[in-house]
């Protein structure tokens, strides 16, 4: 089960997972495997945690954590839509916190 934010506890829908993950990752230069992988992994995280119900903000946490490395831009447009982005500054606040994970090579060869 996964409990939302809402509190509203519906059953775990793995489909549904892989699809907002791939909505991310529309038109990027992300492999289908590389996603079901993430997915994958996610899901398992999820099961190891056991308890049997699985808050939606630690699914989207787990999701934003694998996404960041796979890339960059699907991870921003993940992440509008997991914390409800508003405004044009809220973009710019997730770019900024991004760019400092990012180690300065990594973030050298990316430009």
């Amino acid at each position: 089960m996964v409990e939302k934010r809402s509190g509203e506890k519906v059953p775990f829908d793995s489909a549904r997972l892989l699809s907002g993950i791939v909505k991310a990752c529309v038109n990027r230069p992300v492999d289908e495997k590389d996603l079901e992988k993430l997915a994958e992994d996610v899901l398992e995280s999820a099961r190891a945690g056991g308890g049997g119900v699985v808050q939606s903000a630690d699914l989207g946490k787990e999701i934003l954590e694998r996404l960041r490395v796979l890339d960059e831009v699907a991870y921003l447009r993940f992440a509008s839509v997991y914390k409800d982005f508003q405004e044009l500054t809220d973009f710019e606040r997730e770019l900024g916190l991004l760019q400092k994970k990012l180690p300065p090579k990594e973030r050298a060869s990316k430009s």
